[in-house]
């Protein structure tokens, strides 16, 4: 998608969600007084999710390299570096009910997995102020960390149906009935989420949780389509690299609890309008299998 394509879809959502959040906002009496500013809403989030599609290490390398240098015809009313942060916190809301807007639909196959959002190095933990009392440690597949976990639901083409962030240390188990709410069919997960009592419970709402099996567990009889799927629950990892080395989810510059959270949907907003996503080809997947 070129930034053109870009803005004007956000600046339809705009026209559409701004008369109805300042309605709202009016009603619930957190309508404070504020100043027309130099950059519209749509700009903002234009810019927010461009950085993410630019291939760019660093926000401030972007803006200061790019945005002021390259495209200030298509903003001509761009603001300093150091304002633009301070006016990042305005689009959090709009952002999120964006991605929600770009969210794919169930087909009865989903893949869940959570990934670490580090915030710091492991040796700077004590020394951290930004997210104290926020953040939290864990443990993932590489190792301790400290900073959030991105829960994820993804469909067999690659598409985001669900997320939750929590801290670190919060059980991959315990977002599932959020995560999975208005899902249906199979969902394949790894070992991380066997629960006997999770699996009942998802069943009587017509979810089927399948993992793999530790080794100390005994072996089960399973359907040959569902053996492959479990093969396939790379699709999510893949999708999880390409949201830190990519979109540039994760880094450990953030001075704001507010802005990492715009940078983190974001990241996932600039994911969803990627034009090719990672898939599976299940029809390529069961003629091989036949053959």
């Amino acid at each position: 998608m070129s930034l053109v394509e870009l803005f004007s879809d956000v600046d339809d959502f705009c026209q559409y969600f701004e008369p109805r959040w300042e309605k709202f906002l009016l009603k619930s009496g957190l309508r404070q007084r504020r100043r027309s500013g130099n950059l519209s809403l749509s700009e903002i989030m234009t810019i927010m999710i461009h950085f993410h599609q630019s291939g760019y290490r660093t926000f401030k390398g972007y803006y200061l390299k790019h945005v002021k240098q390259h495209l200030s015809s298509e903003f001509p009313k761009l603001v300093s570096y150091n304002r633009f942060v301070r006016l990042m916190a305005r689009s959090f809301v709009p952002l999120v009910f964006y991605l929600m807007s770009k969210k794919g639909e169930c087909t009865g196959i989903s893949f869940v997995d959570s990934t670490p959002i580090r915030v710091c190095k492991n040796k700077r933990i004590k020394a951290h102020k930004v997210f104290s009392g926020i953040a939290a440690r864990g443990k993932g597949s590489m190792g301790w960390f400290y900073g959030f976990k991105l829960h994820l639901v993804v469909s067999e083409h690659g598409e985001i149906l669900s997320f939750q962030l929590t801290p670190g240390n919060v059980d991959d188990r315990k977002p599932l009935d959020f995560l999975f709410e208005g899902l249906f069919g199979k969902v394949f997960a790894d070992k991380g989420y066997i629960s006997k009592d999770l699996f009942a419970e998802f069943f009587e709402k017509e979810i089927q949780l399948i993992t793999g099996l530790k080794k100390n567990m005994k072996n089960r009889l399973i359907p040959l389509m569902d053996k492959i799927l479990l093969r396939k629950r790379s699709i999510i990892e893949t999708i999880n690299d390409q949201l830190k080395n990519i979109s540039q989810i994760e880094h450990s510059r953030h001075r704001s609890f507010t802005n990492f959270l715009v940078n983190l949907i974001s990241g996932l907003i600039a994911y969803a309008l990627q034009p090719k996503k990672p898939s599976l080809r299940l029809h390529n997947l069961l003629s091989d299998k036949v053959h």
